[in-house]
């Protein structure tokens, strides 16, 4: 009982002698120990290097996670020490409205097929999107929380102590200068040695920490680049899928627009007046094969072989391709990107599509996968 009495009275002692020489310090009535400029640097460099980990930290968990209700749930997961449960992704979710909207209105309507193509696609998106958060939260986040948590801490608590140490040290030198009495400076430079060699260690175990960091900017570099990767694959895997998806819109897009039904007849066409006729430029158009004789122009691009049809005799364009493209059946054209091919339209033809030439190969072609050349 006597021995925790006297200890806690010499912590209390040892506590109002720091504060008072913290106090008188920052009055301008001490002296302080001043650390070397390396060491002042590394401890600049270290809380640099705590205050951007943090951001970079904070604002990566908001690109991962915009939903600040979302963030919250899972740092109180991994508070509990408990797994995350799996959220569905936005795209996921809307995949799910797509394919359910699809078989309300009839999946085998050219609207429901086109709800079910870019649905599909929607998950993948979804799916990717999840592979990337995950990557990312494991390659890059966890190891940011990991030195805040961890490194950075054991460093505060040695900084602390070192802070503790200097202001002991510092306070053994104020006494060491009021003492009169020879044994009352024999008992104070007997401190002051004791008081200075305990500084000097921990001063050198602060400073191993310090150094440290700059192993810490070398994990993270690592990571850093596992992060660029990740997401790359995300964001090619995108691009792959919304390429593949707009392919197959174009392959169909003919026969959803072709068998869509018209609500209202078309507007009656004008003869612009002939002064205005004449002043308007001139502009490049498609040349028309002319109607079959005997063959409604409305059903013609259905029975017709694309293959037997003659291109005009004039007035063909050259057209640029733009990306690859595969024939659906014998009636298409297959494209390779940057080829350039001619085109020309049939009467009755659905508008997003053209009739394509190369060599003595011929087939329909889609307009969106063209550039058309004057």
């Amino acid at each position: 009982m006597d021995f925790n009495v006297k200890k806690l009275a010499s912590d209390a002692g040892v506590f109002f002698s720091r504060a008072m020489q913290f106090t008188e310090e920052k009055l301008g009535q001490a002296e302080k120990t001043e650390l070397d400029a390396h060491f002042e640097n590394l401890l600049a460099r270290a809380d640099c290097t705590k205050n951007w980990t943090e951001k970079i930290l904070r604002q990566t968990e908001v690109l991962l996670q915009p939903n600040p209700s979302a963030r919250v749930e899972e740092f109180l997961y991994e508070k509990l020490d408990r797994k995350v449960p799996s959220r569905v992704t936005n795209g996921e979710l809307l995949a799910q409205y797509m394919t359910e909207a699809a078989n309300d209105f009839g999946p085998g309507t050219p609207y429901g097929k086109t709800l079910i193509k870019v649905g599909e696609t929607q998950r993948r998106l979804g799916a990717a999107e999840r592979d990337f958060i995950h990557s990312a939260s494991i390659n890059f986040l966890t190891p940011l929380r990991n030195f805040l948590e961890g490194d950075w801490r054991t460093i505060s608590k040695e900084r602390r102590i070192l802070q503790n140490r200097r202001l002991d040290l510092d306070a053994c030198k104020a006494r060491l200068k009021k003492a009169k009495a020879a044994e009352a400076k024999a008992a104070a430079e007997h401190e002051l040695r004791l008081t200075q060699t305990e500084f000097d260690r921990q001063a050198e175990v602060t400073r191993l920490l310090l150094e440290g960091i700059s192993s810490t900017h070398v994990n993270h570099l690592r990571c850093l680049h596992e992060f660029v990767e990740s997401q790359t694959n995300y964001y090619a895997q995108c691009y792959q899928y919304m390429l593949d998806l707009q392919k197959q819109l174009g392959r169909f897009s003919g026969t959803f627009i072709g068998n869509a039904e018209s609500t209202s007849p078309p507007p009656a066409a004008t003869s612009p007046p002939a002064v205005a006729a004449a002043t308007l430029p001139a502009v490049p158009t498609i040349p028309v094969v002319p109607t079959i004789v005997g063959v409604p122009s409305t059903v013609a691009e259905s029975v017709l072989n694309p293959n037997e049809v003659k291109p005009p005799a004039s007035g063909t364009r050259k057209a640029r391709v733009l990306y690859d493209y595969e024939a659906a059946d014998s009636t298409e054209l297959a494209l390779l990107a940057d080829e350039m091919i001619t085109v020309y339209s049939l009467p009755g033809m659905d508008p997003d599509w053209l009739i394509g030439e190369r060599g003595n190969q011929k087939g329909k072609v889609p307009v969106t996968y063209l550039e058309l050349l004057s």
